[in-house]
């Protein structure tokens, strides 16, 4: 869409080594001298699990949860037959002596409260928290609905300084309240194929950390992590599982644009203060065309463009700016799911996703839950609002005119994600929180001022019949420089049928409509930068977070990164930025 810089930076390519986790899962934790039964038993599901080990075997059994306690005992009995009868099989194959006599069938019974469990009980009701399962001599304490991790992973790709953050989801448990034991290996480039290594303990790994995420150092660098992490709820614990990484820890980059920004930032902001951050972190079906790679960032080395890498570097600047409401753009629905999700869950905030229809990214947004709630969300797809919303019709009927600029409207897949936030220090008030990401091309001007047209109107209801009073913080990339007839619309509420953006398409017979803004005028609480997106042919501030100056102040911008800083490496993004826009934080007085 502009063009760029043919000249690339003479950088050695670096490749990170691609790889996945091994997962050890550790044996059942042993409860008064009996090893532990887990039952997961949930209202509504049909079957049940019960799962524990014999005589070195993991038995795990599904069952219907109205079926009489006698048949899973006597399913359970039946499988000790079984295994012995694979164990004098392994024994003949080893050329022991074979025993004529047949396996005799192992008396399996269910006690609760000293007293046996009668047989014609339902499972649902029989396989209760405490009681206990004997199969001959072994007897075990049997745990319900135990915490259990669900998915636990390591990242591929893990550089000294930056933190590693694994993905965990945990069942019936409380992920800030489970236990997190990082290991080192001693010994580089040793691999073993057994699961050893996968025990919590052990002689070739020296202990490095108790946190849930850790970031490695440079004396990490060429090893491998491990990590065992034991889920909790309160004072009940269940299986722990081990991590190794198959990669090791790799050099980071060094010095990052973003590090120097985190010197105002480093403490989280406290209340009535409140952080928000704007950032287009560059999708990665974007940054990985071929388009992007030889015309769009001919600068930038193939590996600094790897999504892997630039997680890495996205994970550590997000994660610095300790920030409160945080509204991201061009975010891949993998990405949000599988990386920004568990790094940000582990440093304090929930977030909530908006897909782009047609599309594989989308818009998110995160909150720190120890000063927010989610109360609502009011998104909407920008073009299926205009056509079916009645609050639309007026705009819809003047659009209407013009056939040609009304279709490009309408085949866009533009977003605005909308949600409404508790203030948890004061529960009676609330914040609207709006996020979006304009179209982009350049002669598009009056296709963005019809969508931010929709957008406001929409954000006028929600805060009207959702949430009357509450301040609203509207950020995004809009993809228009403060010269724009959308920065217009919303810094002076109103945009005259004169502005030169109506003829951005170049139409003979240009749509000419005076808009107005359905809210007072809007304050961009950054200002207005010289730049916020630096590609090889391109500069301009097209990202903002406007606030209503009634409601709000603005306490502290942090300032951008130095023009020294972005030009390093030619433009953006590089070996140390991982997108080509730049994010914006400020602080915020919320006036109590």
């Amino acid at each position: 869409m502009l063009n760029r810089l043919s000249a690339a930076l003479a950088l050695l390519p670096r490749r990170l080594l691609v790889s996945s986790t091994r997962t050890f899962p550790s044996s059942l934790p042993s409860l008064g001298g009996m090893e532990a039964a887990t039952v997961r038993c949930l209202p509504g599901e049909p079957k049940l699990t019960i799962s524990f080990r014999l005589n070195g075997s993991h038995k795990n059994m599904l069952r219907d949860q109205d079926e009489a306690l006698g048949r899973a005992l006597a399913r359970i009995s039946n499988a000790t037959v079984k295994n012995q009868s694979k164990r004098k099989k392994s024994k003949k194959n080893q050329g022991a002596e074979q025993q004529s006599t047949a396996a005799e069938p192992a008396v399996v019974k269910l006690f609760y409260g000293g007293e046996e469990v009668p047989e014609t009980a339902l499972n649902a009701e029989a396989w209760r928290d405490g009681a206990v399962l004997q199969v001959g001599d072994v007897r075990y304490c049997v745990q319900r609905n135990t915490p259990t991790f669900t998915t636990a992973e390591l990242p591929v790709a893990m550089l000294a300084g930056f933190p590693v953050c694994p993905k965990l989801e945990v069942e019936f448990g409380n992920l800030q309240q489970s236990e997190f034991t990082w290991f080192r290996e001693n010994s580089p480039n040793t691999r073993s194929d057994s699961a050893d290594e996968g025990s919590a303990q052990d002689a070739g790994w020296s202990l490095v950390g108790h946190e849930r995420v850790f970031v490695p150092s440079n004396q990490d660098i060429g090893h491998r992590l491990k990590l065992s992490s034991t889920p909790r709820d309160g004072s009940r614990s269940g299986q722990a599982v081990v991590l190794v990484s198959a990669g090791t820890v790799e050099a980071g980059p060094g010095v990052c644009t973003f590090d120097n920004r985190h010197a105002y930032t480093g403490k989280m902001a406290e209340w009535p203060t409140v952080r928000v951050v704007s950032y287009n972190i560059l999708a990665d079906i974007y940054a990985q065309t071929e388009l992007s790679r030889t015309v769009l960032y001919p600068y930038c080395p193939l590996y600094a463009l790897q999504l892997d890498y630039r997680q890495n570097l996205i994970k550590k600047e997000l994660a610095g700016y300790n920030g409160d409401i945080v509204c991201l753009q061009e975010v891949d629905k993998g990405v949000f799911v599988d990386s920004l999700t568990p790094a940000l869950d582990a440093f304090g905030l929930d977030g909530i996703f908006r897909l782009k229809e047609k599309q594989h990214e989308g818009l998110a947004t995160f909150y720190r839950r120890s000063k927010f709630r989610l109360l609502s969300s009011h998104d909407i797809t920008l073009s299926k609002a205009l056509t079916s919303d009645p609050i639309h019709a007026d705009l819809l009927e003047k659009i209407s005119a013009d056939a040609a600029l009304k279709e490009k409207i309408l085949q866009r897949s533009t977003s605005l994600q909308v949600c409404v936030l508790e203030d948890l220090n004061n529960p009676s008030r609330s914040i609207c929180v709006a996020n979006t990401h304009l179209y982009w091309h350049p002669k598009g001007g009056n296709i963005r001022l019809v969508q931010m047209a929709v957008a406001l109107h929409h954000l006028s209801h929600v805060m009207n019949e959702v949430s009357p009073g509450a301040p609203l913080v509207f950020c995004g990339d809009f993809n228009s420089s403060p010269n724009s007839g959308v920065f217009q619309l919303l810094n002076e509420s109103l945009v005259p049928s004169q502005h030169p953006d109506w003829s951005s398409s170049g139409l003979e017979e240009p749509c000419s409509l005076e808009l107005v803004s359905p809210l007072p005028p809007l304050l961009s609480a950054c200002g207005q930068p010289e730049y916020t997106n630096y590609v090889g042919g391109f500069q301009g501030c097209l990202d903002y977070i406007f606030i209503q100056p009634n409601h709000m102040k603005v306490k502290q911008v942090i300032p951008l990164p130095t023009h020294q800083e972005v030009t390093t490496y030619s433009a953006l993004p590089s070996v140390t930025h991982p997108s080509d826009h730049i994010a914006l934080v400020c602080d915020l007085l919320w006036s109590p």
